[in-house]
């Protein structure tokens, strides 16, 4: 495993790390959240990301219940803010930033989270309220250094003109093959100002491990025939898109490595990443996935795998496909 640094922090996370957002939350059973969680540590990962939001606190208890057995200093925790955790606890007010840090704290078991995340930008509420109250989170310890997630580059610009530059150190787009809209605006903006990429769906929800076929019945143990985990299937399981991933499966084998390491290895190698997160709901797909670790690819391939995309992914500036699910 490598380790890039997080932004202008002084935290150094793997390049793969595991999330929590649709596995952990109630898509898998607790003696495989925690199977998973310990083949993590077993594969050198030491970022894990949640959020308060994933089954309204599942994801996170589960979490400290496991990570609790585990010295605090190993791993470095990151959860995030704003999503609906009742009817009327949610959005990125002083008073809920507030609320939800000390609600999840006691979730997670510890103290402090190594990052505190924007989970999407509240539009309801004025951005300096935001700012200061998430600067409060840092000033009385409860978390160390803050990120955003799926902001705009308009949104991400208001904010490093009212708080700098150094008060951010991360941002969370959606981020793949078949998802490149980070790169038009978000990637250059945060990297003139010291920010990394934390990117989710690096697989796009399984979708570039090559398992759903065109034409083809669903794989009945992916996520994709879980009704709990299946919520943006109609657009992720586009025609379009899983012919394409098709022709990258012998831009894979000819390279020797297969399609998920391909697909890892090409969000990896830009320099504004510092980790990529992956879900997991078997351990063995976890030591799969840190394989792409550290794997560079030729010229001739990531040409090879632009000609298969072809006009399939997403680019230009345009934010997730959906909200995160509670």
């Amino acid at each position: 495993m490598r380790y890039r640094t997080l932004g202008s922090s002084d935290l150094r996370v793997s390049e793969i790390s595991l999330g929590s957002w649709l596995t952990y939350s109630g898509g898998v059973e607790a003696d495989q959240t925690r199977a998973c969680t310990e083949a993590a540590f077993d594969a050198g990962i030491n970022f894990f990301d949640t959020a308060n939001v994933y089954g309204r606190g599942v994801a996170e208890s589960a979490w400290g219940q496991i990570l609790s057995g585990h010295p605090r200093d190993s791993y470095i925790l990151a959860t995030k803010v704003w999503g609906p955790m009742s009817e009327t606890d949610k959005g990125l007010s002083a008073t809920q930033i507030a609320k939800q840090i000390d609600a999840s704290l006691t979730r997670l078991r510890t103290d402090h989270v190594d990052l505190y995340q924007a989970h999407r930008f509240d539009v309801a509420v004025p951005i300096e309220e935001t700012i200061e109250a998430l600067r409060a989170v840092v000033e009385q310890g409860k978390a160390r250094y803050l990120g955003f997630s799926e902001w705009t580059p308009e949104q991400i610009r208001a904010a490093i003109d009212i708080a700098g530059p150094e008060l951010f150190v991360s941002s969370q787009p959606q981020y793949s093959m078949l998802w490149q809209a980070p790169e038009a605006e978000v990637f250059p903006l945060c990297a003139a100002n010291g920010i990394s990429q934390i990117v989710w769906s690096p697989l796009a929800q399984g979708v570039l491990t090559g398992k759903y076929r065109p034409g083809q019945p669903l794989p009945e143990d992916s996520r994709f025939a879980n009704d709990a985990m299946n919520g943006s299937k109609d657009f992720m399981l586009r025609e379009a898109a899983l012919e394409a991933v098709q022709r990258l499966v012998p831009i894979a084998e000819g390279a020797g490595m297969s399609l998920p390491t391909l697909a890892l290895a090409w969000v990896l190698r830009r320099d504004e990443l510092a980790s990529a997160i992956i879900g997991a709901s078997r351990p063995e797909q976890v030591h799969a996935n840190v394989i792409a670790s550290g794997v560079e690819l030729d010229e001739d391939v990531l040409t090879a795998i632009d000609t298969a995309l072809g006009e399939v992914p997403v680019t230009g500036q345009t934010l997730a496909v959906r909200p995160p699910k509670a």
